[in-house]
């Protein structure tokens, strides 16, 4: 058993990206987002995803995995361009107008680059810490960032129950189709089950945070880690690799003329 947990570990562990402390995941998510918050065209966004998608093999994580956490993002991307695609201001050739919406050049263009930048900000989060473990990014924002013991362990064991609603769905839905009333009124039944796992949740967090406290974590003792959490080499090389697919991402929008800050 010991093995064949070791061998689990070793096969989890594998990826260049597992080296990164967490703590500079987040800085690079910040490199990654920020200077896309600040422009509204679509080349630099459209190069980000690109160097982005080449980046995949270093996290672990497979195309298809990928592909199915972008699910949602996917979907609800056209409804983040269409406000853009109606009322954003018009310009060029107008093709339509109704009311307060206006669909010209400009407001195409402003839709294909808010839905492409919209891919642009989810993609990092999803690279970046779809596999990252709780207990050592706890133990990087209390080392590194040096953030409150307490507030790091409250949001380490509210992360470490978020598995369990999962669970506590589908031990729900099993019921309730046992007994017979769980494949009928889809809505309903889901804001039913939804409420239910609302009160589960309070109930837990409750008792987790009495248990806690009864332990001593609330206490303004300075704390022990049991894991250590160093930076390394890696975590600068991870850091200009991400200032450099910024650089390149906007550096190639400036070229082809298409920079645009959002204020202007």
């Amino acid at each position: 058993m010991t093995l064949a947990r070791s061998g689990i570990e070793t096969a989890r562990r594998d990826a260049w990206l597992d080296g990164v402390n967490p703590a500079v995941r987040i800085l690079i998510a910040f490199v990654l987002s920020i200077p896309l918050l600040t422009t509204i065209d679509a080349v630099s966004a459209a190069v980000a995803v690109v160097l982005l998608t080449l980046c995949i093999p270093l996290t672990g994580i497979g195309v298809g995995t990928v592909l199915r956490r972008m699910a949602p993002i996917l979907v609800l991307m056209p409804v983040a361009g269409l406000s853009m695609l109606l009322y954003a201001e018009p310009g060029g050739r107008v093709y339509a107008s109704f009311w307060y919406a206006t669909i010209s050049d400009d407001s195409i263009a402003f839709a294909v680059a808010v839905g492409i930048r919209v891919i642009a900000l989810a993609l990092p989060t999803i690279l970046l810490f779809s596999r990252v473990d709780p207990i050592e990014l706890a133990a990087a924002l209390a080392q590194i960032v040096r953030l409150p013991a307490r507030l790091v362990l409250g949001v380490l064991a509210g992360t470490r129950t978020l598995g369990l609603f999962v669970d506590d769905w589908r031990a729900m839905r099993l019921a309730r189709r046992a007994r017979g009333v769980g494949d009928r009124n889809a809505v309903r039944r889901f804001f039913s089950m939804a409420f239910v796992l609302l009160v589960f949740a309070v109930r837990r967090g409750t008792r987790l945070a009495t248990a806690m406290e009864a332990r001593g974590f609330g206490s303004a003792i300075e704390r022990t880690w049991a894991r250590t959490s160093r930076l390394s080499l890696r975590d600068a090389v991870a850091v200009v690799g991400a200032l450099a697919i910024m650089a390149a991402a906007i550096g190639v929008a400036v070229a082809v003329g298409s920079f645009r800050f959002v204020w202007m």
